[in-house]
């Protein structure tokens, strides 16, 4: 079944349910990016229905307040790499150089075995191209993690069951030197009881970053099921002291892949649960939880939450929005649009799109939104608080001869003030209705309070 099946499960009016920050396909494994202001979520792809880690491409998501997040679609995919032919699984994104580098485990299709490709994209959002036409690094090992130290030098981090590094040189797609393979330790990394091939707590997905001159090695551990554990250091290469659990093992995935960030002022775990419908060790989901670091530079105990981290600032509606920039998405789906971009589609009667903290100030007067409709397309609804909230404007959307031919409807609105959750509630006969690009609100852009 389609996600659009699966996610008509959903509860009608998730109020306080934030996470998992993706509704419309499954996602995992989380390398979060902040860039130019703005948060970049690089994630990986569940198929539906998965009962192996079936991956092949690789998403794109951004934020500037935590709450609200843009769907880039896949930038990226196995078909990147002539030379790969399955795994599409756990990478990160590095910015060197005026370029951003996706490091990346793939199956080499003439080995059989799992390498580490690397791509380079001109944006943050891509496209990515290969940029070697062949793997940096070749161990059948996964999970690859970079960290830029002070000093400039660049760390590629990988491994399951080893925790393996090589020292990229500055042009980030080749390296000096040999592989290091970390000697992992009980000290190191936790002691692991009754898996003498495992005797530390390390399984896969190292996230490595400094903060505050202390380098930290966050990682899942002791499968399965995982938990996220720590280990911190003087230097990028060690010596590592393991410090504890981080996140439980909770979640309802037998995996779990951890990303950590600071942005506006706040600090930022991401991770990956299996909390959709239809949800599990094979289709996943990425969540994320703000978290305050304790004075000694330790980490505290985080726990999964369906609220998700509070909201920085407030979003303008008064400025072109995209539709597929919500806080949460009910029975829809995204796809590439001929104009640019993504848009909203397979909208049904009763979908809607959540969009968190939208600023009213003294109020809007008009809605405009671009549609599509190749049926006899429905009606927008615009409400507040919920799906079934004080209706504010209500736009009607023709037939307009295709599914991405183009136009753009206006319908007045009143009561529309102050700082509100916005839900464009789709309402129509049967089947599917019409697309949405993006909206707009006319009116007052004044401040204005919760």
């Amino acid at each position: 079944m389609s996600v659009l099946c699966i996610m008509s499960l959903l509860p009608a009016t998730p109020a306080m349910a934030d996470n998992p920050i993706v509704q419309t396909i499954y996602t995992a494994d989380p390398a979060p990016l902040v860039h130019n202001g703005r948060v970049y979520l690089y994630t990986g792809h569940d198929e539906d229905g998965s009962t192996y880690f079936t991956m092949r491409d690789w998403r794109v998501y951004s934020s500037t307040d935590m709450a609200n997040w843009t769907d880039h679609g896949s930038p990226m995919s196995l078909a990147t790499f002539a030379w790969a032919d399955a795994n599409a699984w756990a990478g990160h994104v590095a910015y060197r150089n005026g370029k951003f580098y996706w490091y990346v485990p793939v199956r080499n299709r003439r080995t059989g075995g799992m390498a580490i490709g690397v791509a380079v994209g001109d944006s943050p959002t891509g496209p990515f191209r290969d940029a070697l036409g062949r793997p940096l690094v070749e161990n059948n090992e996964i999970d690859p993690n970079v960290l830029i130290d002070d000093d400039g030098q660049a760390y590629l981090y990988w491994g399951n069951p080893r925790l393996a590094y090589v020292r990229l040189n500055n042009d980030m797609i080749s390296y000096s030197g040999g592989i290091t393979y970390i000697q992992l330790t009980g000290a190191g990394f936790g002691t692991r009881n009754g898996n003498p091939s495992r005797p530390t707590l390390y399984e896969e997905g190292p996230w490595v970053y400094k903060r505050n001159g202390l380098y930290y090695n966050v990682f899942a551990a002791e499968c399965c099921s995982e938990f996220i554990a720590y280990s911190t250091a003087p230097s990028a290469t060690g010596p590592w002291t393991y410090r504890g659990t981080i996140m439980p093992r909770q979640g309802s995935s037998f995996t779990n892949h951890a990303g950590i960030i600071d942005y506006a002022g706040g600090s930022y775990f991401f991770y990956h649960n299996g909390a959709l419908p239809g949800g599990g060790g094979f289709t996943r989901s990425v969540a994320v939880e703000k978290f305050t670091y304790n004075a000694d530079g330790s980490i505290p105990t985080i726990n999964m939450t369906t609220a998700g981290p509070p909201q920085v600032g407030t979003l303008n509606p008064f400025v072109r929005q995209e539709a597929e920039t919500v806080a949460w998405a009910s029975g829809v789906e995204t796809e590439p649009s001929s104009e640019g971009g993504m848009n909203v589609g397979y909208i049904e009667n009763g979908d809607y799109l959540k969009v968190k903290g939208v600023a009213f100030g003294n109020g809007a007067t008009a809605f405009t939104a671009r549609v599509a409709s190749a049926t006899s397309g429905g009606r927008i609804e615009l409400r507040l608080g919920s799906a079934t909230g004080t209706l504010v404007g209500t736009c009607a959307v023709n037939g307009t001869g295709g599914w991405q031919n183009w136009t753009t409807v206006t319908c007045p609105v009143s009561g529309a003030t102050g700082t509100r959750d916005l839900y464009l509630r789709f309402a129509g006969g049967g089947g599917y209705l019409f697309n949405v690009n993006w909206w707009q609100f006319t009116g007052s852009a004044l401040p204005s309070t919760p």
